[in-house]
């Protein structure tokens, strides 16, 4: 699936990341979200590569890459921590500044690498999100309804693990199914990596500690910011998804930075997979 692509494992101060370089040209950094890997990347990095270096790494707790040891305030799996690994992974590849374009929790994981590193990031995008502590403040029954998972996988006690690891098949083709809205987008080889990755026991307490961080020490970070980002920057969302039918994307995005622009693409949730063509476009023009 990535063809003339590079595949490097880095040590971070806080895990180890593994990571598909290919391509030459100003360094662009892909961040997938949950339940995936740097695979969702697949259909538009080769093109991406044409004009781009573009890095693709699994976040920390996801897919090949380290899974590190929380603790009780979920720190090793705070934004901050995920954001700090790629500013080193893309130091230790040569890249001081760069673009970032992050799906799902990888948009999450930019938004804080932006607000944390600005020097660093020359452009930014993300896809299908609105911001975290927007979406946490303006919860109600249709949003618990539709993104149920930000509420179970934050459970204590191993719960949501133990339930998830009793059937991750069931699990992965249950949310491939319920937030992708076009048929077959999901290539079964692409299927096949997310569940190789997601059948570990180690990636799905990760992947928990992911959204119990989200839910506890990313709320605390997103609440003591003062300003609003400078870098200018892409949203994207599917046209036929919940992001875009439950909020005004744009207007979510201005609240917290000031350069914004973007609109909604063909599909659902996957806009990589499931509208590559235009999600292509759209990044190639603003990056």
């Amino acid at each position: 699936m990535f063809a003339g692509f590079e595949s490097k494992r880095l040590q971070t101060s806080g895990t180890d990341i593994f990571l598909r370089q290919g391509g030459s040209g100003p360094p662009l950094l892909l961040l997938h979200g949950y339940p995936q890997t740097h695979v969702i990347w697949h259909k538009i990095a080769p093109a991406l590569a044409e004009h781009f270096t573009v890095i693709a790494p699994d976040l920390r707790g996801y897919g090949d890459s380290g899974k590190p040891v929380s603790d009780a305030r979920h720190t090793p799996y705070a934004k901050r921590a995920m954001a700090q690994d790629m500013v080193e992974v893309m130091a230790a590849l040569g890249f001081a500044r760069f673009g970032v374009v992050g799906h799902d929790r990888g948009g999450r994981v930019a938004h804080r690498l932006a607000l944390d590193h600005p020097a660093k990031v020359e452009k930014l995008a993300v896809l299908d999100i609105a911001p975290t502590l927007y979406m946490f403040e303006n919860t109600d029954m249709r949003f618990a309804t539709a993104y149920y998972h930000w509420f179970f996988l934050i459970q204590p006690n191993g719960l949501p693990e133990r339930m998830i690891e009793a059937d991750p098949a069931a699990y992965i083709g249950t949310k491939l199914g319920a937030w992708g809205k076009t048929a077959a987008a999901i290539t079964p080889e692409a299927r096949a990596e997310y569940l190789r990755c997601f059948s570990d026991p180690a990636t799905i307490h990760a992947s928990c500690e992911d959204y119990r961080a989200a839910a506890t020490i990313d709320l605390e970070h997103d609440r003591a910011e003062t300003g609003k980002l400078a870098v200018p920057l892409l949203v994207l969302w599917g046209e036929s998804g919940f992001v875009g039918s439950a909020y005004d994307v744009l207007a979510t995005w201005r609240g917290v930075a000031h350069n914004v622009q973007g609109h909604a693409v063909p599909g659902g949730h996957y806009l990589p997979e499931e509208a590559p063509k235009e999600t292509l476009k759209a990044l190639r023009g603003f990056l």
